[in-house]
């Protein structure tokens, strides 16, 4: 049954409507040219390259296609196949008539999208550059300030501009503030000046301003970007001559109540506004080395588990606004997942084996920054180790069961090589260095237990988990806790999360995500956004904003 407004991550190319893709040798092209009549919902146009979420899902998807279907590619030229205007950022008209959860969870997606082509860039030598060939606005100047270089047209009418403080009463919040300042260095004052007003920068000034790393007139833009698109691809180690993977539709059953999988599968109790989350462990032979990954492709488990699972968070997070916990299980054998385990440890280094850790990055820090409580239920038939306690490690709280006079029940957990850096979170940190905030003694003691299969007691005695109650108590301990977290305020609970999951270390995607989470959030419900005579609701209106001028 498919519910009758849900939002589908799932596309390929023969489907999009606002994205052209072509591959030259080590240079693959993301053409924009958004179909105005093809919004994702009704009651707007995109117009002038303007985007909404269903943009953004066709270009995650590109992203994603060149990664694992064309290795060939080591640059990536995002430009535009319109007229004078590169992309003008998120649909204006989109934003008026969305709801405020819409629009922060098409803010988060956005920043995800746009953090995973910097993610590209740094762990997979997947370099990307701007050919921004018109107007550059808003979210379209944030899209080109995720790519490594950025290259405007100089034809004395092109810009790169910030405009949402001064024309919508909102920030540049898909990362615009941050990266202008941490990324690209610009001084905070140009950068004041820069982001009120509405007109932007072009030409030299925008070169000497830092907010662009070159200009190239009209007659030579084309020679200038490939030029430069070739310099970036001979830093990369992407392979010339590997077979891609066809990512090819998920083997997904959507019910009234349930998302089944082939590794996967959540069930969704309403009445308790809970969602259960159950990953498999591979089943049957496994491949061990290369040439056994490379037959098996899109099907390789750890590959086929991820996108699964990516896409599961997406679809509860867009869809199920009110289920608000999320219970985290796993079930299966645990030496196969350690099988898993010790394939990406020893292959690491090859592509598709890269590119397939880079996806379970991704994704587990999708979970991450989720707005839901999460809690990891340890039981009998669990297999929570290396690869997979990463997702008990995620939660808020993980209640792990205690069968003291069965030994052979009593679920285990097991810490592994990959849970010491090879997922870092957006902090840049592992799980267990955030868990025990990097002190070395703790860190030691874990290690000391890596490789052995830990019991509620001996996990909960060195802290990877948070109780242990035993079978008598399990129930309603367990049960107590989920109706006790179910009660509460969603909005206090998700600032809660967000602070206490991301602690200590600070980088410039942490604050994209911390600064989107409280200022944008908090901006997008104020009257001088959204109310009657508010900025996003009267423009294009011919309107005169009213602002309240009291300073909160």
């Amino acid at each position: 049954m498919s519910h009758p407004t849900r939002v589908e991550y799932q596309t390929e190319p023969s489907q999009y409507k606002h994205w052209k893709l072509s591959f030259e040798g080590p240079v693959a092209t993301l053409k924009a040219d958004f179909d105005e009549n093809g919004g994702l919902r009704p009651g707007y146009k995109l117009k002038l390259n303007s985007y909404d979420l269903g943009v953004d899902i066709e270009l995650n998807d590109a992203v994603s296609r060149i990664r694992f279907e064309h290795p060939e590619v080591r640059t990536v030229v995002v430009t535009s196949a319109k007229e004078k205007v590169f992309c003008s950022g998120a649909n204006i008209f989109m934003l008026g008539v969305s709801s405020h959860a819409w629009k922060v969870n098409f803010c988060k997606f956005t920043n995800e999208t746009r953090n995973g082509l910097e993610d590209s860039s740094k762990h997979s030598g997947l370099k990307f550059l701007a050919a921004v060939n018109g107007a550059c606005a808003g979210g379209g100047y944030e899209l080109a300030l995720a790519c490594d270089e950025i290259i405007l047209v100089d034809d004395r009418a092109s810009a790169v501009s910030l405009p949402e403080v001064p024309l919508l009463g909102v920030l540049p919040g898909t990362g615009g503030l941050t990266r202008v300042t941490d990324k690209r260095h610009v001084r905070h004052d140009l950068a004041d000046i820069f982001c009120t007003s509405v007109e932007g920068v072009r030409g030299q000034k925008a070169v000497d301003w830092r907010l662009v790393d070159a200009v190239a007139k009209t007659s030579v833009f084309a020679e200038s970007v490939q030029k430069r698109a070739l310099e970036l691809a001979a830093q990369s180690d992407r392979p010339a001559n590997a077979k891609g993977v066809v990512l090819t539709p998920l083997n997904r059953t959507l019910e009234a109540d349930a998302l089944r999988y082939e590794h996967l599968t959540v069930e969704i109790d309403r009445t308790r506004r809970v969602a259960t989350f159950n990953v498999k462990a591979p089943t049957g032979a496994q491949p061990t080395d290369v040439a056994g990954i490379e037959a098996a492709g899109v099907n390789w488990f750890p590959l086929a588990m991820a996108r699964e699972l990516e896409d599961a968070i997406l679809c509860m997070r867009t869809n199920e606004l009110d289920i608000g916990t999320w219970l985290i299980k796993t079930e299966g054998d645990s030496a196969a997942v350690l099988a898993m385990d010790a394939t990406l440890m020893a292959h690491q280094n090859h592509w598709l084996v890269r590119e397939t850790t880079g996806l379970l990055r991704r994704t587990f820090s999708r979970l991450d920054v989720s707005s839901r409580s999460l809690f990891a239920l340890i039981e009998p038939g669990s297999c929570f180790v290396g690869t997979f306690l990463e997702l008990a490690l995620a939660c808020d709280r993980s209640y792990h069961l205690a069968l003291p006079d069965d030994e052979v029940r009593a679920p285990k957990i097991m810490v592994g090589e990959t849970n010491f850096g090879l997922y870092p979170m957006a902090t840049d940190q592992s799980r267990l260095g955030r868990r025990f905030y990097d002190e070395q003694p703790a860190l030691d003691a874990v290690r000391a237990q890596a490789d052995k299969p830990l019991d509620a007691d001996a996990a909960f005695a060195v802290g990877l988990v948070t109780a242990n109650p035993d079978d008598i108590d399990w129930d309603d301990e367990v049960r107590i806790a989920i109706e006790e977290r179910v009660s509460m305020s969603p909005d206090a609970l998700t600032g809660l999360e967000a602070n206490l999951r991301f602690n200590s270390q600070e980088n410039m995607a942490t604050r994209i995500f911390g600064r989107l989470t409280a200022w944008q959030n908090w901006i997008f419900q104020r009257p001088n956004a959204v109310g009657e005579k508010g900025a996003l609701k009267v423009y294009g209106k011919g309107e005169k904003v009213a602002f309240d001028w009291n300073r909160v």
